[in-house]
């Protein structure tokens, strides 16, 4: 993921409470260790076991069922293998957090790398934050956009 997280505007008279200003940090330090490529610091971030969610797509090899930390952080490597690194943008539109869970939706796109097409679209990412470690991950993209961008077929 390249591109910057915004920095939310905070009400004068307001202040978020503890919960909530964890989750923040926590998602903030998942986004920056993305940003990195810091697979090292992702592992740490998730949880022993996640709930993961992402539409499977068996066309698309980074697309697929995870469950531990492990296999949730390798995301990035493997997305990085298939898509070109360069090409690579996301952009928040919105980050709100709201306890243990935060929600942020944007914009995506890339270049898969054996194909050389464009893939890109909005999305959502629901993450919660528990004892300072992710335990779910559910993004919402434009799967099909990304399905035909791997395919050989045109479109």
């Amino acid at each position: 993921m390249s591109g910057t997280s915004p920095t939310p505007e905070a009400h004068p008279t307001a202040t978020a409470p503890p919960l909530a200003e964890a989750t923040r940090a926590v998602v903030e330090d998942f986004l920056a260790a993305r940003l990195a490529g810091d697979t090292a610091r992702l592992t740490a971030l998730f949880a022993d076991k996640v709930d993961w969610l992402l539409a499977e797509n068996p066309a698309v090899p980074w697309i697929r069922p995870r469950s531990t930390a492990a296999e949730c952080a390798a995301q990035f490597t493997e997305l990085m293998e298939h898509t070109v690194p360069e090409d690579a943008r996301a952009s928040v539109d919105a980050f709100l957090v709201d306890g243990a869970d935060a929600v942020l939706t944007g914009h995506v796109s890339g270049t898969v790398r054996a194909t050389g097409r464009p893939f890109e679209g909005p999305f959502a990412l629901r993450l919660t934050v528990e004892d300072g470690r992710i335990t779910r991950h559910h993004l919402y993209e434009n799967s099909l956009s990304i399905a035909q961008a791997v395919s050989d077929r045109t479109h």
